[in-house]
């Protein structure tokens, strides 16, 4: 699989990631431990070897599930992990009350102070069993902590070979300038997809202009974009997507009415609609990586595949044809 230059860093990521949010099993419902170190495993033997991970993603589940695939193979992949949202202290800015895996209440904190960045790269490092992690993210900017303080704890841990390159998740323009100012930026993770564009006026021009990469997590925006969610879809306990505006009746027969009129593209390269879309995302400007998140071996193997074709310009522009017809309420 192709890899792609980070950034000025001198990380290489896949353009295809596999995204272990999923995999850590908060917010999707539960997870199956054994098939999720499989789908992992699975990626990696795909060619799929960037892996982007979190702490947050099932409370240290996801990375402890990554660290066991990629036992004996640390030096063929590349590890993307996270921090700066806390869920066992009270410091820093309060996000959202949400549920543990075991179904016991937790309340989400963005905290990024000095001494908690490093803690929680030592905590990382020993769910992963790796000693050093390729890119280093803070997960939500935190208000509550200035930017200088958190990207000294990076520096150091960059200094002592614990961590390779920095990179944000989820920064405006302002914020990537605070946080450049003081370490070299690799990239900034956003959502991206078919129905959410909204990087593409500032966020796209900024980082194609300062050489800084874009990993896009949700190009299927959560699943929606699979085309087989219907409106009569059943979402297993703890499951939040139900939620989301994305899912509501009006929006969900909107995207997949569009999903309908694009089919024949896949229908003609005799490929699914999950690769039509995935493919569509690795094709737009200043994108360096499409994380795609999977469960199971099954599902890496439909994902790797929107890796193996790349899309003319007048399927592009039939797509985006059809895509300035949706009107979403969000």
């Amino acid at each position: 699989m192709k890899l792609n230059q980070l950034g000025n860093s001198n990380i290489k990521v896949t353009e295809i990631a596999f995204g272990a949010w999923a995999a850590g099993g908060w917010m999707w419902g539960g997870t199956d431990v054994d098939q999720s170190v499989k789908a992992v495993e699975k990626a990696i033997e795909l060619g799929i070897t960037t892996i982007d991970t979190a702490p947050a993603y099932g409370f240290g589940l996801s990375e402890e599930i990554c660290g066991k695939a990629i036992k004996g193979k640390r030096d063929k992949v590349q590890i993307l992990t996270k921090y700066g949202l806390r869920w066992n202290t009270g410091k820093g800015k309060f996000f959202f009350s949400s549920v543990s895996n075991e179904g016991k209440p937790v309340n989400m904190h963005k905290y990024a102070s000095k001494e908690s960045v490093i803690s929680e790269c030592e905590q990382s490092l020993k769910r992963l069993k790796t000693d050093y992690i390729d890119l280093y993210q803070i997960h939500w900017p935190d208000p509550t902590t200035p930017v200088e303080e958190t990207m000294e704890a990076v520096e150091i841990l960059i200094k002592q070979g614990k961590v390779k390159t920095s990179g944000v998740c989820n920064y405006n323009v302002d914020e990537m300038k605070k946080a450049s100012a003081r370490v070299t930026l690799a990239s900034n993770q956003v959502p991206y997809s078919m129905v959410k564009r909204d990087i593409e006026k500032e966020i796209v021009p900024f980082c194609t202009q300062n050489n800084i990469g874009i990993l896009a997590y949700s190009p299927l925006q959560r699943g929606v974009l699979t085309g087989k969610i219907k409106g009569d879809y059943k979402f297993n306990e703890g499951d939040t997507r139900s939620n989301l505006p994305y899912y509501s009746l009006g929006n969900l027969l909107q995207i997949n009415d569009f999903l309908e009129k694009i089919e024949p593209i896949a229908q003609n390269r005799n490929i699914t609609l999950t690769q039509l879309v995935i493919n569509w995302t690795m094709q737009q400007p200043g994108i360096s990586c499409v994380l795609v998140g999977a469960r199971s071996p099954e599902q890496v193997e439909e994902n790797a595949k929107a890796a193996t074709f790349t899309l003319s310009t007048e399927e592009i522009s039939m797509i985006n044809k059809e895509l300035e017809q949706i009107k979403l309420e969000l």
